[in-house]
Formats: C-alpha cells, structure tokens, sequence
C-alpha cells in the first residue's frame, strides 16, 4: 500500500509529482501549498464509476471542492453532492449541470432552497419538518429525498459520526420521524419523493457498517414502495505508512448492492477520491530541539487539532544520510496546539530551508482552512503531465483587508 499519489517519484531525495519535482514547484509558487495530481484523482473517480455502473457516483464536495475540479467531474461523467449555497456557488461556477447536483445539509435556509430550486438542481434532501415547510411554501416542483438516520453507530470519530440515533441528521428511523416524513411529502403537491437517503460517517474500514445500513434503509424503502436508495459515503483512507488497508470501491458497492439487491443505487464518496491525491508542501523555518517549525500549521491544516488526527511527513527536497531523530512538526501559530505531525522519524540534519512534504492533504484541509492569526491560505496547484496549473490561488494579505469596513 503506498499513502502518495499515484505519479509521486523520488530522484536523488527529492520529491516529483506529475513529472515535476518539489523544488521546482515550490520555488515558483511558494509554501505552504497544497500539490494535487490530477492523474490520481480522475483515476480514483473512475474507479467509483467502475464499481457502480448502473448506479450514480455523486463527488462529496465538502471533501475539497473549487471551479476546475467540478468540471473534471462533470467530464468524467460524475454527479455532485452540496451541503451549503456557498458550495452550491461552485458547482455553478464550475458549470455542473444542475440535474446531476443534489443540496444537502441540516439547515438550508429559504433563500438557500429557493436559488437551488430556480437553479433546476436535480434533487434536494429534506433534513427536517422545518425544512420542508421552508421548501414547501415556494410552491415549486421539486424532486426531493428523504434523509433517514438509520440507527448505525460507525466505528470513527464522534464528530464524523452521522447514523447513529443522536445526530443532528435526518429523520429517525426508530422513533418513526422518517414515516411521517415520507407521507408529508407525498402529501405535499408539487413534491416527487425521489428516493431515501443516509450517511453513517467517514473514515470508516470495514465495510459491516456500510452493509448493516443499507438493510435497515433497504427494508424500509420496501415498506413505503421506494425504489432508490442514496447511501452515502465515509470510505476510509491510509494516512500513514502501516495504517489499515482501506476497502475499494468494489468492496463497498458489492457489501451494499448484497443487501438493496435491485433497487436503484447512488454513492458518495468524497475523502476516498480527494485525500490521497494531494501533497502540502512546507517550507522549514526553524528546528529546536524535538520541533521542527514549518511555514503552515492548524490554518492549513486543522484536523490534528480538532481530531488528533494521524499524518506522516517526509524531508521532501533533497537525500540524506543522518541518522533519523524523532521530532514534531509544529505550524507558526500562537497556539501549543499546533500540530501538523507528532513523533515522527526525520534526519537529524533537517535545516531552515528544507521542504517537508505531507501526503493523504486532499480532504478536509482546504476546505476546513481559516485565516487564524491572519495568515493567508495556501494555494491549490493541479499537477499534470509535467506541467502545474493553480487552480486555488494564494490568498493575499491585502484579500484579507478588502473585508474590513
């Protein structure tokens, strides 16, 4: 199992991806940024497709979303999940046709509901009685789903576990919320119940889960005459040489197709295509003692922070023989907090100047980045067939105070 994008090579040391090498990309456009290879991701998005050809493969957008990366997957012939007017911003922006998006999320308000209904987005999911009052008192016509929270605790994280019975998603199946939920829009005119949908949350490796799942939403489909059944995402992704080997696509859908059998079948995969395409490239500033300081940090990259989540880092620019030492990498926050990557194998002659490289950085890091001691984000740069592309721009110290007033 390898945790680096598919083109990554190493020559005399130094990192290359998409036929480029690091110090190239860094010299031209700065650290910290995030390295995404194009190749890695479009290959992961057809093995989605591969996996679920009579079904929809809908791209998890709040994985890592942006213009150019909605129109590889309309090219390629993948749908679109959103969860907020902003991330359904993009999805225009990137020209997506609106009938291969549908608008998540637990609190979507009137006016949120209302461009996505004069947009012509192919399905909206109803989280909520409050919601459907909103989505009804527009008058439209509109294909919707219901949102079902199945009951399933997922072995993750509490903050990225979704199915279990206290959630802020969905309606619950148990207490007989998502019946009452399934007649009110059937009762509603103007509404076409399209299918019902669920997500029992991410970075899960096994596939029982997933399975136990799509039985309890199968069975009540069959019990209130629904024939298709959007089951989320959550696939998980290695992020660290050793980690569990992640199912494939092929696993997931054969667990779940075993248990809907012919009904109507959609899938969100979002970290399992994203994650493992990208690089965040930093530079080193300074090294004392165990800490090793790089340009980025908990702005670039919160998660550690948040979940204490796991990464690797690797001297990226150049070879060495030193022996290795354990250290931290540590951001430039003012915060004791600020991980990137704890107790990890370096050599003992890293320097300022150096570059360090993070794979498994395509999910959740820009599109969680904030602008904390107001430090700008990192741009996106496209890697492909030896030629690199921004596609997410450096943001400027002078974007920041263009919001002051």
């Amino acid at each position: 199992m390898t945790i680096w994008p598919r083109t990554a090579t190493w020559t005399s040391g130094e990192l290359h991806l998409g036929g480029l090498p690091a110090t190239e990309l860094a010299q031209r456009h700065g650290t910290p940024a995030y390295l995404l290879d194009r190749a890695d991701f479009e290959a992961r998005c057809r093995a989605w497709l591969d996996a679920l050809p009579d079904g929809d493969v809908h791209y998890g957008g709040k994985a890592f979303l942006c213009p150019e990366v909605v129109r590889w997957l309309a090219d390629l012939g993948l749908s679109l999940d959103v969860c907020t007017g902003g991330e359904l911003a993009v999805a225009m922006a990137g020209g997506m046709p609106p009938e291969r998006v549908v608008f998540h999320g637990n609190n979507k308000s009137l006016d949120e509901l209302r461009r996505a209904v004069e947009w012509g987005i192919g399905c909206i999911v109803i989280d909520s009685f409050a919601e459907l009052d909103r989505l009804t008192s527009l008058g439209a016509r509109q294909r919707v789903m219901i949102r079902v929270t199945p009951g399933v605790d997922a072995a993750t994280h509490k903050a990225i576990a979704t199915g279990g019975e206290d959630s802020k998603f969905g309606f619950s199946l148990s207490n007989g919320d998502a019946l009452r939920a399934v007649r009110a829009v059937r009762d509603t005119p103007g509404l076409e119940l399209y299918g019902l949908h669920s997500h029992i949350g991410s970075q899960l490796f096994d596939t029982e889960g997933f399975a136990l799942a799509a039985r309890r939403m199968a069975d009540f489909a069959g019990s209130v005459g629904v024939t298709r059944l959007d089951l989320g995402g959550g696939l998980g992704v290695a992020y660290r040489p050793g980690d569990p080997e992640p199912p494939t696509p092929s696993d997931v859908v054969a667990a779940l197709r075993k248990e809907v059998g012919g009904l109507d079948l959609a899938v969100e995969p979002g970290r399992s295509i994203a994650g493992p395409t990208t690089v965040a490239l930093y530079r080193v500033g300074t090294v004392k003692g165990t800490y090793v300081s790089v340009d980025g940090g908990m702005s670039d990259n919160p998660r550690p922070a948040m979940y204490g989540s796991p990464y690797t880092a690797v001297l990226a620019s150049r070879a060495s023989d030193a022996p290795l030492e354990r250290v931290d990498v540590v951001g430039k926050h003012c915060e004791s907090g600020d991980y990137l990557v704890r107790d990890i194998p370096l050599p003992g002659d890293l320097r300022p100047g150096d570059l360090l490289a993070v794979p498994v950085s395509g999910a959740y890091q820009r599109s969680m980045a904030s602008n904390y001691n107001h430090v700008p984000r990192p741009p996106v740069i496209a890697v492909f067939e030896g030629a690199d592309r921004v596609i997410v721009r450096r943001e400027t110290e002078e974007d920041l105070l263009r919001l002051y007033v």
